[in-house]
């Protein structure tokens, strides 16, 4: 790494994935293929829910509130990442590193709510079903959207304003490809115990309990479906909750190996990978899964966006 003298106090070098001309090719056309496939999955689920009265129910205002999500996710760090990996200059300003770790987070955290949320909604829809409309009324899902997205500002906000409090004395070189808060603690020439101290209490509030409330509705989910003497109603049941346990399983498990580790523990490269997974590959699962599980959606598709194209 080079001294942080020779690069401008106000800026950062991300150094990306890799120096390897033919590898940045390689990096550039899956990761803006993977980018396309993202836009286009979550822009059709969003339109179809949109056409379709039948799908104008709480469990498809979180889906679209996932698909949004997702979009704006991966605009954050994609985009960036495609100009870094082809581009001789790789530094961005002070203000654009906060502002893309500061959407980040947001965004990160508010898919990790909305998930435990679709979670709880199936656990109404299948258990509760004659309180469904009460329980999961049109106020209801509006508050806690409002909610969700308003507390993960907040929460983002702390974490950001204490990560750039730190001095960066060491380098300016950044170890990623995109501005998230392990990198930033390794170049920091003061310990981060404190601002490690507060990520891992921020995750375990918000991940661990979030992932708890999806645990705890899926005991109730499973242990429900096995009191069905049906086996086609079995398979039927949890065949509506299997993909959101696919999104969960990738999503979790990649968020809770990132931030549930102090930095001590971390590597570059390990994190890359992972982040990789959470910021890029999971926005464009997320359609996919759903999209592929669901008859509602395939059959909107099929019937109204096909017949459309058709007839224009």
């Amino acid at each position: 790494m080079e001294d942080s003298n020779q690069t401008s106090p106000g800026t950062f070098i991300l150094l990306g994935l890799s120096n390897v001309l033919y590898l940045q090719i390689i990096y550039f056309m899956v990761f803006l293929l993977i980018y396309l496939i993202t836009l286009i999955g979550n822009v059709l689920v969003i339109i179809v829910v949109r056409i379709n009265p039948k799908l104008h129910t709480p469990m498809y205002f979180f889906l679209t509130n996932l698909s949004v999500l997702d979009i704006c996710f991966s605009s954050t760090i994609v985009p960036r990442l495609l100009i870094n990996t082809l581009s001789r200059d790789r530094s961005i300003s002070l203000l654009g590193c906060a502002l893309q770790m500061y959407f980040h987070l947001t965004l990160g955290a508010t898919e990790c709510v909305i998930l435990a949320v679709m979670a709880y909604d199936r656990y109404v829809a299948i258990c509760l079903p004659l309180h469904y409309m009460n329980i999961m009324s049109r106020t209801v899902c509006a508050y806690t959207a409002i909610g969700s997205w308003g507390f993960c500002f907040i929460n983002a906000a702390m974490h950001v304003g204490l990560a750039f409090r730190l001095p960066f004395c060491r380098s300016h070189h950044v170890n990623h490809f995109f501005c998230e808060l392990p990198p930033f603690f390794r170049i920091s020439c003061k310990d981060p115990f404190f601002n490690d101290l507060i990520k891992l209490i921020a995750a375990l509030i918000l991940v661990v309990a979030a992932f708890f409330l999806i645990l705890i509705s899926y005991i109730q989910i499973i242990s429900n479906i096995l009191k069905i003497s049906s086996s086609q109603g079995r398979q039927k049941t949890f065949s509506t909750c299997a993909s959101h346990l696919i999104v969960v399983s990738i999503y979790y498990g990649t968020i809770m190996f990132l931030y549930l580790r102090p930095h001590s523990a971390s590597s570059p490269e390990v994190d890359k990978a992972v982040s990789l997974i959470y910021t890029a590959v999971t926005p464009m699962l997320n359609p996919i899964i759903y999209s592929m599980r669901n008859k509602d959606v395939i059959n909107t598709i099929r019937m109204k966006l096909i017949r459309q194209a058709k007839n224009h």
